[in-house]
C-alpha cells in the first residue's frame, strides 16, 4: 500500500516481487518522476535500484558534493510504498579523477593502459582510489544509508571485469605467492619451474604475469585477482555496514562470466547474493535451439535456465536478479523485443529457480549514452506500450502468487559441479576448438553447459554446486541423488575423495571430460587418469584427443550419434561400455561406461555426445524418475521446474515453442493465479510461449 515500505532481509520473504533500475537524472525531464512511480505501483513494482553509475552527479568536482538531488526520489519512492536498493558509485569514476590520477588507469597483459571514456577503467585494488572510493561512499550512505525506503545497498556493480596488472598489483603478486609457498625451492618444485629455465633463486625473479605460459602460475594468477574482487567488495561492506540499520541487506550485482569474479567468494561478504540473467528473445527462446553459448547472456534455453541456477549457488540460497531484459538487450544488432509472452515466461522461470526479485535494467530506454538501444520498460517516447503492459501483467500474477511461494525453495533432481579453477586453468589452455579453428577459452562452460542442457533435456532439475562447496559426501548425497562433474581438471585428491564416497553412499555420480587429469596446483598428474575416481569406476585413460570433426558412436553396433570436440580414450576395465566409437583408430576405446560402485554407481563419459545421445546418457544415470514428473510423456518444449514449501509444491510450466503443446498430467492442480483447477489425467493446452503457475493438490 502505498506509504508503507517493507524492512530489510524481510522484503525477500514475502515471495516473488518485481523491480526495475530507475534513474529519474537520466530523463529529459526529471520532473515526470510521480509520473513514473505512480505506472510503477500501478504495474506491481515493488523495488528500485538507484544511484550506483553516477559518481560525477554525487560529486561533480573533487570533494564537492551533491547529494539532494536523489532525496526526492527516495522520497516519492517511500510514499508509493516502493522500497529501494541503493548503489554505492565506485564503479564507474568521474572525469575528474582519472585526469587528476592517470596513473589509476588499469594496465592490460600486454601493457597498454585502458583508456577512460567507459566505466570500470580503475585499478580498485590502489590506495589512492580507496581513499577517494570511501570518500564517496561514506557521502553517499552517511546522508541515505537509513532512509526508511531503503531496504538495501548495492556494493559496486559488475566487478572483476579485467585482470588487472599494474605494477603495484604484480608486485603485491609476487608477496602472495611468496606467502604461501614460504620458499622459492617449495615454488620451483611445485610448480615445475626446471622446465624451459624457469627456476628462480629469489622472490624479486618471479616474472611478471604479461610473459607467463606455466599453468601453474596462471592459476595463482587468476586465484589472487579474484582474491582482489572479493577483498574490494568486502572493504566496502566493512563501511556500508556503519551506515544502514541492521536488517538492510548488502549485495552486488554480479556478472557471473567476468574474468577476475569468483561469485562464491564474493558471496561471503553479502547478505543475499545478485546479478545478471540477461537472454535473447525471440526465436533464441525456442527450447529447438541450441545457442552458441559463452556469452554474457544466454541464447537458448536451458542456457538460462543454468544461469539461474548458477546464481542459486552462489550462497546456496535464494536470490536477487537485479538485472535481467525488458525491452531488448545490448547494442542495436542484439534487438530482440520478446514476442508476446516471453517475458512472463523468463521472469516465472527466474522465480523457479529461487529468485526473489526479478528486476528490469531498467525503468526507460535511454536517449543518450552508450545504450540508447538497451529497450526499458518505456521506450523514448516515455509512454506505456506492449512491455509496460506485460510487465503489469507479471506484476499481478506475482501478487496472486506470494502466499504460496514466500519460503519455497526450488527442487533438485541432480546437482553439477562448477570450478572456477578449472575453468580458469582451460581458458589458459581450451581444450575445445571448434572446427579445428581458434583455441575455445570458453570451454569449460561449453563443456558443464552441454551437460547441464542434458539434464535439462532429461526434465530434470538442476542445483549448481561449486566445487569448494563438496565438503562432505553424505550431505552432498542428502541434497543430490545424482551429481554431475564435468570438465574438473583442476581438482585436490580431497574433492576427488570425496565424490568417490558420495558414489560408495549411494550417489549416481556422472564423471565428464577433462575430470581428474590436473591437481589443485593446476600441476598434470603422474598417475592414470581420472585420478581417485577411475579405479571406482573401472575405466583408465592414458591418450586423449581433440579431433576436428565429429565422431560417430555406436551402441551395439548400430550408430546412435556423434562425440564433438574431444575425446578421453577410455579403456574399459570391469565398467559395462554403454556407448563407443565407430571409427578406425578411436574404436578400441569406449566413450560412456557405467559401473556399480557400493550402494551407488559412476558413469564416465569421456566426450561430449550430441544433445539426444548426452540427454539420454544423463537420463539414464539418474535412474528414478525426476521429481518434475508432473507430465505424462512430457512434450521436449515443455519443461517443468517445482518448488516446496510450507503451504506444498508449486509447479511453473512453460512451453517455449511458437505453437501450441499439448500435455497431461499426473497429479491433481489448481492455479495459484486464477484458481482453475485441473484433475489427475486431464489434458492441457498450453499456449505458444505460455507459463502455468500451478500448486499441487
Amino acid at each position: 500500500m502505498p506509504g508503507t515500505t517493507s524492512r530489510g532481509r524481510s522484503a525477500w520473504a514475502e515471495g516473488p516481487r518485481l523491480g526495475t533500475a530507475y534513474y529519474n537524472e537520466y530523463l529529459p525531464d526529471p520532473a515526470r518522476l510521480s509520473t513514473d512511480l505512480r505506472l510503477m505501483v500501478e504495474a506491481g513494482i515493488t523495488c528500485i535500484r538507484v544511484g550506483e553509475s553516477v559518481w560525477s552527479t554525487w560529486e561533480p568536482r573533487d570533494g564537492e558534493f551533491d547529494l539532494e538531488w536523489l532525496a526526492r526520489v527516495l522520497d516519492g519512492a517511500a510514499e508509493h510504498g516502493i522500497d529501494v536498493i541503493l548503489g554505492t558509485p565506485t564503479y564507474a569514476v568521474p572525469p575528474w579523477l582519472s585526469h587528476r590520477h592517470p596513473e589509476l588507469a588499469v594496465v592490460r597483459k600486454d601493457g597498454s593502459s585502458v583508456p577512460w571514456g567507459g566505466r570500470q577503467e580503475v585499478d580498485f585494488a590502489s590506495e589512492v582510489f580507496r581513499g577517494y572510493a570511501e570518500r564517496v561512499i561514506r557521502a553517499v550512505l552517511g546522508r541515505y544509508g537509513r532512509h526508511p525506503a531503503v531496504i538495501g545497498v548495492q556494493l559496486d556493480n559488475e566487478a572483476g571485469l579485467h585482470l588487472i596488472h599494474n605494477a603495484h598489483v604484480v608486485e603485491r603478486f609476487r608477496r602472495w605467492v611468496a606467502e604461501r609457498y614460504r620458499d622459492v625451492e617449495t615454488l620451483n618444485r611445485e610448480w615445475g619451474l626446471a622446465y624451459w629455465s624457469h627456476r628462480i633463486s629469489a622472490w624479486d625473479e618471479l616474472w611478471a604475469p604479461a610473459g607467463n605460459t606455466t599453468p601453474a602460475y596462471d592459476l595463482a594468477w587468476r586465484r589472487f585477482q579474484a582474491e582482489l574482487t572479493a577483498e574490494f567488495i568486502g572493504w566496502q561492506a566493512g563501511i556500508a555496514r556503519e551506515y544502514v540499520a541492521e536488517d538492510t541487506v548488502l549485495t552486488t550485482c554480479i556478472a557471473y562470466q567476468r574474468p577476475a569474479m569468483d561469485d562464491v567468494a564474493v558471496g561471503e561478504h553479502l547478505d543475499i547474493a545478485s546479478g545478471n540473467a540477461y537472454y535473447l528473445a525471440q526465436d533464441s527462446l525456442d527450447y529447438e535451439r541450441e545457442g552458441a553459448g559463452g556469452q554474457w547472456y544466454a541464447d537458448d534455453v536451458p542456457q538460462l535456465i543454468l544461469s539461474a541456477d548458477r546464481m542459486r549457488a552462489t550462497k546456496q540460497a535464494s536470490f536477487l536478479v537485479t538485472e535481467t531484459g525488458a525491452a531488448s538487450i545490448g547494442a542495436a544488432s542484439l534487438t530482440r523485443p520478446p514476442y508476446d509472452g516471453q517475458l512472463a515466461q523468463a521472469a516465472w522461470l527466474l522465480v523457479a529457480r529461487g529468485a526473489r526479485l526479478v528486476s528490469s535494467w531498467h525503468w526507460h530506454t535511454l536517449h543518450s549514452g552508450a545504450e540508447v538501444h538497451w529497450g526499458g520498460i518505456l521506450g523514448h517516447d516515455l509512454r506505456p506500450g506492449r512491455v509496460y503492459d506485460e510487465i503489469a501483467a507479471i506484476g499481478r500474477q506475482f501478487a496472486a502468487a506470494s502466499e504460496w511461494l514466500a519460503d519455497a525453495v526450488p527442487d533438485a533432481d541432480i546437482g553439477i559441479v562448477y570450478a572456477r579453477d578449472s575453468e580458469w586453468m582451460m581458458t589458459f589452455e581450451p581444450p575445445l576448438s571448434p572446427s579445428g579453428g581458434a583455441p575455445d577459452r570458453g570451454s569449460y562452460a561449453r563443456i558443464v553447459g552441454a551437460f547441464g542442457r542434458a539434464a535439462i533435456d532429461a526434465g530434470l532439475q538442476v542445483g549448481y554446486v561449486n566445487e569448494r562447496q563438496v565438503t562432505d559426501a553424505a550431505e552432498l548425497l542428502s541434497r543430490y541423488p545424482t551429481l554431475i562433474v564435468a570438465g574438473l581438471v583442476a581438482a585436490s585428491d580431497r574433492t576427488l575423495e570425496i565424490l568417490a564416497e558420495y558414489a560408495r553412499l549411494g550417489g549416481r555420480l556422472v564423471v565428464g571430460p577433462r575430470t581428474g587429469y590436473a591437481d589443485d596446483q593446476g600441476r598434470m598428474r603422474s598417475v592414470t587418469a581420472p585420478a581417485v575416481l577411475g579405479p571406482l569406476a573401472g575405466v583408465a585413460n592414458r591418450e586423449f584427443a581433440a579431433p576436428p570433426t565429429p565422431v560417430p558412436l555406436e551402441r551395439d553396433g548400430t550408430v546412435v550419434g556423434e562425440a564433438h570436440g574431444w575425446i578421453d580414450a577410455l579403456e574399459p576395465g570391469e565398467a559395462e561400455v554403454l556407448l563407443g566409437y565407430r571409427h578406425p583408430h578411436y574404436g578400441r576405446w569406449a566413450a560412456v561406461t557405467r559401473r556399480p560402485v557400493g550402494e551407488g554407481e559412476i558413469t564416465v563419459v569421456g566426450t561430449l555426445p550430441d544433445r539426444g545421445s548426452l540427454a539420454a546418457v544423463i537420463a539414464g544415470a539418474a535412474g528414478a524418475d525426476p521429481a518434475s514428473g508432473l507430465v505424462i510423456d512430457r512434450p521436449l518444449p515443455v519443461t517443468v521446474h517445482s518448488l516446496s514449501g510450507a503451504r506444498g509444491r508449486v509447479w511453473v510450466l512453460h512451453n517455449w515453442s511458437g505453437e501450441p503443446r499439448e500435455i497431461r498430467l499426473s497429479r491433481a492442480v489448481a492455479s495459484v493465479i486464477d484458481g482453475v483447477v485441473h484433475a489427475v489425467g486431464h489434458d492441457v493446452v498450453l499456449a505458444p510461449w505460455d507459463v502455468r503457475v500451478w500448486r499441487e493438490l
